[in-house]
C-alpha cells in the first residue's frame, strides 16, 4: 500500500499543521506527536525510533489523525449550522 506524506491539496499543508498543533495543544506543529506520545506513555525520542513497535507508532499517529478528523467534523457541522 502506498503512503502519502503529503496533502492532496499542497497549499493545505499550513492549515492542517495549525490544525496538528491546536488539538495537540502545543505551538509547533513538529512537536505534536512528541506531545500525544508522551501523553500515552509511548518512549518517542528526536531522531531514530527503531525501538518503537508499529502499534505504538501507529497509536502516535491514530490518536493524532483521529482528533484533527473529530475537530474537522466539529468545525464542519459548526458552519453549517450558521448556515441556517
Amino acid at each position: 500500500m502506498s503512503r502519502r506524506k503529503r496533502p492532496l491539496v499542497p497549499e493545505a499543508r499550513k492549515g492542517l499543521d495549525a490544525l496538528k498543533a491546536q488539538v495537540a495543544h502545543v505551538a509547533d506543529p513538529a512537536q505534536a506527536k512528541f506531545e500525544v506520545a508522551e501523553e500515552i506513555h509511548v518512549p518517542l525520542q528526536p531522531g531514530y525510533n527503531g525501538q518503537l513497535t508499529s502499534h505504538d507508532a501507529g497509536r502516535i499517529g491514530g490518536r493524532l489523525g483521529g482528533s484533527m478528523v473529530k475537530e474537522m467534523v466539529r468545525m464542519a457541522m459548526e458552519g453549517m449550522n450558521k448556515k441556517l
